[in-house]
C-alpha cells in the first residue's frame, strides 16, 4: 500500500485544524519540531485504499521566515517535499488569505487550494466561482466545510490523484518589476550552480534578494545532513548580497 505525505498550510483561524482532526481522528500525535519549541501535529488516514500521512503546519500569514512558525512551515515544504501541499483558505476572506497560497505556489507545483468555511460564506451571501479561481491559479480549487463535513470526498479525491501524479498543474507565479525580474534572471543561474534543481531556484533567488539570511542557514543545514548521508554536496556559500 502506497503512503503519501500531505502538508496542511494556512492562515490562523481558517479551520485548518478542524480539517486535520476530521481527517485523522484518533490517528494523530504531537511533539515538537526538531530543535524548535513549535508544536508538530501529525496524523494518518486512508482514502481510496491509500495511506496518507498529514502534517498540520503552524498557522502563518506568510512564509518569509519572519518568525519560527513561518520558518518551520517553509522548511517543511522546501526540504521534506510533501506529495501535496493543501492550502486552506477562509472562504469569507479570500483577499487576506490568498497571499499565503501565492507564496506556496512559488515553492511547489503540487498544490491544492481548499476553500474552507463555505457554510459561513453562504450565510454572508458570498458566492465563489471555484472553477474560475482554479483556472487563474493553475491548480485545483475545492470548496469545503470541514465543520459540516461537506466537500471532503471531492477534496480527498483531488489530493489522491495529485499525489499519484495524475493532476497536471501550472501554478500562478508573481511577476515583479522589470528591475527585480532582471536581478532574478542574473542570480538564478548562480543559485542553480550551487544547489542544482532540487529546490525552487526562482523562489530562493527572491529570498536572497530580500536579504533572507535564514534560508541560507536552512540550506546549509539540509545539505550538510544530506552530505553525511549520501556524500557529494558542498557547503552552500551563496551570499544574500549577491
Amino acid at each position: 500500500m502506497s503512503v503519501y505525505r500531505i502538508a496542511l498550510a494556512g492562515n490562523p483561524n481558517t479551520g485548518k485544524s478542524t480539517l486535520f482532526n476530521l481527517l485523522t481522528g484518533l490517528r494523530q500525535h504531537t511533539g515538537n519540531w526538531p530543535g524548535k519549541t513549535v508544536i508538530r501535529a501529525e496524523g494518518e488516514f486512508t482514502h481510496n485504499d491509500t495511506e496518507y500521512t498529514i502534517v498540520d503546519l503552524p498557522g502563518t500569514y506568510s512564509l518569509y521566515s519572519n518568525s519560527v512558525d513561518e520558518e518551520v512551515a517553509r522548511d517543511y515544504i522546501i526540504f521534506d517535499k510533501p506529495d501535496v501541499t493543501l492550502v486552506v483558505l477562509d472562504a469569507t476572506s479570500l483577499e487576506r488569505n490568498m497571499n499565503l497560497a501565492l507564496q506556496v505556489m512559488e515553492m511547489t507545483d503540487h498544490v491544492v487550494v481548499c476553500l474552507n468555511l463555505m457554510d459561513e460564506a453562504q450565510k454572508k451571501g458570498i458566492k465563489i466561482n471555484s472553477e474560475m479561481i482554479s483556472k487563474k491559479l493553475g491548480t485545483p480549487v475545492v470548496k469545503v466545510s470541514a465543520r459540516n463535513k461537506t466537500g471532503i470526498k471531492e477534496l480527498l479525491d483531488i489530493v489522491h490523484e495529485m499525489a499519484k501524479g495524475n493532476v497536471p498543474t501550472n501554478p500562478y507565479r508573481m511577476t515583479y518589476s522589470d528591475d527585480i525580474e532582471a536581478k532574478i534572471e542574473e542570480l538564478a543561474p548562480k543559485v542553480r550552480q550551487m544547489i542544482g534543481d532540487e529546490f525552487p531556484v526562482r523562489w530562493i533567488s527572491l529570498r536572497l534578494l530580500d536579504g533572507d539570511e535564514r534560508i541560507l542557514n536552512s540550506l546549509n543545514t539540509y545539505l550538510q545532513k544530506k552530505k553525511k548521508r549520501k556524500g557529494g554536496f558542498n557547503n552552500v556559500s551563496i551570499k544574500a548580497t549577491i
